[in-house]
């Protein structure tokens, strides 16, 4: 295809440096050999299209093939999230409130640099979508609270008539034969309009297929999975022999979810599933796992959750009535515990690395900026950490969730209720955002605390990483505790997780 698109680009430079030349007397011959130009390039351009229809006409039919015998029997097995001892909350002992803040280092047992993701593109089809411009019927639905349409005529659907390989294979070709291409073309718009991570637009998918075929959870599935495998995303098909089910293959290992190992790659189900599958191992050229990381800010609809007041208690005037997304907050419901590699520290910089949504940034960030205005580094960290600490409720996860939940920065900020990892999650995002200092998550058994890397000389607790001096930070700390004060003695080695810095 590359030697058309060159050969397309040798004649129109052509054709405008002999346009630049006419001046009158040559306009006869000009005419002559632009129609000649562009005869050549309507030919080209048929000769492209027939390539690259014939090309992904070619791919369908093979994994089509495949899918009417390439079913096996696996067994999936869920991997437990790593367990904590509840530890109570922290309190700063009367007495230490009254001692000067002294510098103490603290030996570090393991310092965890996480080599920051390459960026990766998020995965596309194998050639573009060639939209087809006759068919103007829509589908209109709604992923989290977000209004949406994609072009598809309804009278079109494929009903799938079994979920044995057959009738599986034969649902795919009518749908590779009929005009899916502008729902696909429409959802990949969506998901670039919408700045939708990997999970919200596989969840999008979902909606729009229930949307099309109402209880019918076996078309809904196989449709699903037709749009998530071209749009460029590794999936594979799985039935019990009475229901269809789509498995996503995931970069990240994914906690509390049945995994099956299909080849070299896990993978996981979007919903319940029983533990004994047959699936479908053929394969689709270029696809790719998906990411269940969230890199930038997703734009749902803003719809407004309750208002909640929260306020410092050291600092009466540092309080502020904090709003978040209620269509953020039911996404990030559904987002599964997850970590990057095998590094089980990853788990909590997943949630503290996302970036807050543009509506808390809008709201929240100018009112909290102005408080800070003209304060030194340490002035304005000790009033947002009091903020964190104090305006907030200490709970346990399983009294309040029936088990261990890591909140997102928006969450942390809306609840009442929270734990030391929410915390710490809370306030490492707001010094590095509000103040652009770096910051890292600190482990202790049972603990997590934050520790910051400020550029004035600032005493207390310390870690040193790279030469550079992060001061420790206890966020969990209930009746308020300055920068600098912990409650970790300094025989503890800690393990350190340095956070992004966005």
């Amino acid at each position: 295809m590359k030697r058309y698109v060159l050969s397309l680009l040798l004649m129109l430079v052509s054709l405008f440096a002999f346009s630049q030349n006419d001046n009158g007397k040559v306009r006869d011959g000009y005419d002559a050999i632009r129609e000649s130009m562009l005869e050549k390039f309507r030919a080209s351009k048929d000769e492209m299209a027939k390539e690259y229809t014939s090309f992904r006409d070619r791919v369908m039919k093979e994994y089509v093939d495949f899918v009417r015998k390439a079913w096996d029997i696996f067994e999936g097995e869920p991997i437990p999230a790593p367990e904590e001892e509840p530890v109570p909350p922290v309190v700063m002992p009367d007495e230490d409130k009254v001692l000067p803040i002294d510098d103490t280092p603290v030996p570090i047992n393991i310092v965890v640099e996480p080599e920051p993701e390459p960026f990766v593109p998020q995965p596309k089809p194998i050639e573009p979508i060639k939209v087809v411009p006759e068919v103007k019927d829509v589908v209109r639905f709604s992923f989290f609270g977000t209004d949406a349409s994609v072009r598809f005529d309804v009278a079109e659907k494929v009903v799938l008539a079994g979920v044995d390989g057959n009738s599986v294979a034969d649902a795919l070709e009518r749908m590779a034969a009929q005009t899916h291409e502008n729902m696909i073309a429409d959802c990949l718009a969506l998901r670039e309009k919408h700045s939708l991570s990997d999970w919200a637009y596989i969840n999008m998918l979902l909606e729009l297929s229930k949307e099309i075929y109402g209880d019918d959870e076996n078309s809904a599935a196989l449709l699903t999975a037709y749009i998530f495998m071209q749009s460029g995303y590794k999936m594979r098909l799985a039935t019990d022999n009475a229901k269809l089910y789509m498995l996503y293959a995931s970069k990240h290992l994914v906690y509390e979810k049945p995994c099956f190992m299909v080849g070299d790659d896990r993978y996981y189900p979007v919903g319940n599933v029983p533990p004994r599958l047959h699936i479908c191992e053929a394969s689709y050229v270029k696809e790719k796992p998906l990411s269940l990381i969230v890199a930038t800010p997703q734009l749902f609809k803003y719809e407004p959750a309750e208002t909640q007041h929260v306020a410092s208690v050291d600092y009466p005037d540092f309080g502020f009535d904090v709003v978040v997304n209620k269509n953020l907050l039911d996404f990030y419901s559904t987002l599964p515990t997850s970590m990057i590699g095998e590094n089980m520290y990853s788990r909590w910089a997943m949630y503290a690395n996302t970036p807050f949504d543009r509506s808390v940034k809008e709201r929240f960030y100018p009112q909290i900026r102005k408080k800070i205005e003209g304060m030194s580094e340490l002035d304005a960290a000790n009033r947002i950490l009091n903020f964190v600490q104090t305006g907030y409720t200490y709970e346990y996860d399983d009294k309040m969730w029936g088990g261990d939940r890591v909140f997102f920065p928006d969450e942390s900020l809306f609840y009442k209720y929270n734990d030391c990892d929410d915390r710490s999650v809370l306030f490492s995002r707001l010094v590095r955002d509000l103040l652009g200092l770096d910051a890292a998550l600190v482990f202790v058994p049972g603990h997590v605390l934050v520790a910051v890397a400020f550029n004035d000389d600032v005493k207390g607790g310390y870690v040193t990483i790279d030469g550079r001096k992060f001061t420790l930070c206890e966020p969990t700390c209930t009746n308020g505790a300055p920068v600098g004060w912990s409650n970790v003695g300094e025989n503890t080695e800690l393990n350190v997780y340095l956070l992004q810095n966005q």
